[in-house]
């Protein structure tokens, strides 16, 4: 494979839209004084409250640790909150605060532009397929150790 070709490759092309639409959400979320981890863990919430740090890293595709470090950030601007000790085991639920739901639902809008933005050469046939397909390569990779 040469120079030239590894930039027509799948996994460079879908690193450099990734890498590009990682750019466009964190200017978009910075007027929302968010980051987009901060934005996908209110995003979450917004959809299953009470989810546990673990749960939440997964879905945002950081560490646990970098997790806590986003949920005492959305806590002390007041976006989240979290019981000081748990009902039961180890894990504190988070929940969206009324302040959370606002920032969400503007933050929101403007995440929704910046994919408008990006599929606007998409129909939405075509739209449906791209989905459909990165889904199958996903679950194609899913538990591989290669």
């Amino acid at each position: 494979m040469t120079q030239d070709d590894v930039y027509r490759t799948v996994g460079y092309q879908l690193k450099r839209v990734q890498a590009a639409l990682r750019a466009a959400m964190d200017a978009a979320l910075r007027a929302h004084g968010l980051t987009t981890p901060q934005y996908a863990c209110l995003e979450m919430l917004g959809h299953r409250p009470e989810l546990s740090n673990a749960e939440l890293a997964r879905g945002a595709f950081v560490t646990r640790q970098s997790m806590n470090v986003v949920l005492r950030n959305l806590e002390e601007a007041g976006l989240v909150s979290r019981p000081a000790t748990a009902p039961s085991g180890r894990a504190l639920p988070t929940r969206l605060t009324e302040a959370g739901e606002g920032v969400l639902e503007a933050a929101r809008a403007d995440v929704l532009a910046v994919e408008r933005r990006m599929t606007a050469g998409l129909d939405r046939a075509q739209a449906e397929v791209l989905l459909r397909q990165l889904d199958d390569m996903a679950e194609a990779l899913a538990g591989s150790d290669d």
